[in-house]
């Protein structure tokens, strides 16, 4: 595989476990193995920026975030390029019809990138306040007309594309004659030309199954480029072809996103290189599912439908409160990211108490420490523990199973707190089981997992100056204001605990 400018060197890989990974292209779970023993290139399909942020987009983010997290944990160096699409992507994800960036620049009378960077900027905000890595890579579409055309050259040389009135389109039928079409998302060309035969009569295409590779621009079309076929725009799914080529090379390791895109979206890409090249792009295809809200697939034109920000303030008919955007993140990691998700106030609320738990837990490690015995048997809970976090990253490393690691940390949660209310005491562990656990603990929620203390700025310093007027409070005996500031506190899932030598706090 091409380094690409790959930077720096991993020195101290070593593998803790061997990663697993659900391929679509073989449609069962199986080892991972890179191209290259210390790096792993993934390309994933990212958002077309013409409306706000939805709980699809943060899903998507999640699972890229989680499986980039792991791979590090693993001890790889990862170069993730996730792209930005903002030309070509059709209402209705076809060829016809309307740009989604164009329409919603149209309706508002502005220019096409103002609305993608409007939606762009917003999308990152929110990928930030979930606490997501940005990608090493966040090519755009616009960005690479210069590869694309290049890429519809080569295409049509190769005599899989043919160009019509200024468009040209990949000729399915010819591809699948030679090389197959339909692996990935196993569907059958047969199938597919009976599906769509009604439509022949009325397109330029050779055949209804042919994609666009580039579009010729109406004379009302907002965004356009010169080519050697007249003025047009890039197809949808020759974008994400051309910008994984000018980053990872080809073949390279992982490529995902929805399952929603493994057709055509997935199914056009593996045809364009495959005719291009002469290979697949990626090795292992991940595809993670859908988000519903109460049941029923989200839907703009019914008005069933959420966004991110109307989690992160409460502003929806269907929510009873304001979530934290950590509490979004520990409902979509509690799902296996090839399980269909619903979303609900229910689901919402218990992820966030259950995520305060989990954060309660950590500030309670962050406070005990190790005695120091050295003790010649343990405890037999120790065999307990050892087993639990053995468990963490079995299950971790068997295609990314967060729901059961979330499990195993309650389950280490629970000694933690046997350890803290005197049940189980420090001295019946060796150090190193102590160890094991914290480590354990800490490290998958807040490196691999992701999940981080979500709280509002200047917020330490303003327990801070609470936990002072409260302490303040009680040596006055001023039980009226003490009562005051638990009850402020309480509204805010702040509760004070007393302690021997000083005052404690947790979310509630």
């Amino acid at each position: 595989m091409n380094n690409f400018g790959w930077i720096g060197s991993n020195t101290n890989f070593t593998m803790k476990h061997t990663l697993k990974l659900y391929n679509t292209l073989e449609r069962k779970v199986v080892d991972f193995k890179p191209l290259d023993s210390a790096r792993v290139g993934i390309y994933w399909c990212g958002p077309t920026t013409y409306a706000p942020a939805h709980l699809g987009h943060a899903r998507s983010a999640i699972v890229l975030d989680t499986l980039v997290r792991t791979l590090q944990y693993l001890g790889y160096q990862v170069r993730a390029v996730r792209n930005i699409t903002d030309v070509g992507h059709m209402l209705g994800d076809v060829d016809e019809g309307e740009d989604k960036v164009g329409r919603a620049a149209r309706l508002e009378q502005i220019n096409p990138m103002e609305i993608v960077q409007r939606y762009m900027n917003e999308y990152h905000t929110m990928l930030t306040q979930l606490g997501t890595l940005p990608p090493q890579i966040e090519p755009r579409a616009t960005g690479h007309i210069t590869e694309q055309i290049a890429l519809v050259e080569r295409l049509l040389k190769t005599g899989f594309a043919y160009e019509v009135n200024g468009s040209v389109y990949f000729d399915v039928l010819s591809f699948h004659a030679k090389h197959g079409y339909g692996r990935l998302s196993g569907r059958h060309v047969d199938d597919l030309v009976t599906g769509t035969r009604t439509l022949a009569s009325t397109s330029e295409k050779k055949s209804p199954l042919d994609f666009a590779l580039w579009k010729k621009a109406a004379p009302d079309h907002l965004m356009r480029w010169p080519s050697p076929w007249g003025e047009g725009f890039p197809g949808w799914h020759l974008e994400c072809t051309a910008m994984s080529y000018a980053y990872l090379g080809l073949p390279f390791d992982i490529h995902g996103g929805g399952l929603d895109l493994c057709f055509p979206h997935h199914e056009c890409e593996i045809a364009q290189a495959q005719a291009a090249y002469g290979e697949a792009p990626a090795r292992y295809w991940v595809h993670h599912n859908l988000v519903t809200l109460e049941g029923k697939k989200m839907s703009k034109s019914d008005h069933h439908f959420i966004t991110l920000q109307d989690c992160f303030t409460g502003s929806h008919p269907l929510l009873s409160e304001a979530y934290s955007p950590m509490a979004v993140s520990f409902l979509l990691l509690q799902a296996h990211y090839r399980s269909p998700l619903d979303l609900s106030d229910h689901a919402l609320q218990a992820a966030q108490k259950g995520y305060y738990k989990l954060i309660n837990g950590l500030k309670t490690v962050k406070r005990l420490t190790h005695a120091g015995n050295h003790i010649t048997k343990e405890s037999t809970t120790a065999d307990l523990i050892r087993s639990v976090c053995q468990a963490c990253h079995e299950d971790l490393c068997f295609d990314l199973n967060t729901p059961k690691v979330i499990a195993h940390l309650f389950e280490l949660l629970k000694y933690i707190h046997q350890i803290e209310q005197g049940e189980l005491a420090l001295h019946e562990l060796q150090p190193a089981t102590w160890d094991l656990l914290q480590e354990t603990y800490t490290t998958l929620i807040n490196d691999v997992l992701g999940l981080q203390e979500s709280h509002m700025i200047n917020f330490d310093a303003l327990i801070q100056s609470m936990i002072k007027a409260y302490t303040d409070a009680k040596a006055r005996k001023d039980y009226g204001q003490v009562d005051e500031i638990r009850a402020a506190l309480r509204k805010q899932g702040i509760a004070l605990q007393d302690r021997r030598d000083q005052v404690e706090w947790q979310y509630v």
